[in-house]
């Protein structure tokens, strides 16, 4: 496996987070970063796959033929704009 470099800013409150987290799962700081990078990348690739399945042929056309028959109401005062 190859690996890059990287160099990462983060605000100090969480670095420090970050530090204790890893510091309490036994690992060093790095380890712990790529980890939860590699977390977030599998998370948001399997949304997106999942949404694009669900989509299936969707098409926004549709969905605008769907609204044209939606009743034309005022909406409640707490879902106002």
């Amino acid at each position: 496996m190859s690996k890059a470099t990287y160099p990462l800013k983060l605000p100090e409150s969480v670095k420090n987070a970050a530090r204790r987290l890893a510091r309490e799962d036994g690992v060093s700081l790095n380890q712990w970063i790529a980890a939860a990078v590699a977390e977030k990348v599998g998370v948001v690739e399997t949304a997106a796959a999942f949404l694009k399945a669900r989509a299936g042929e969707a098409n926004p056309s549709s969905m605008l033929a769907f609204l044209d028959n939606a009743p034309d109401v005022t909406p409640k005062l707490e879902d106002a704009i």
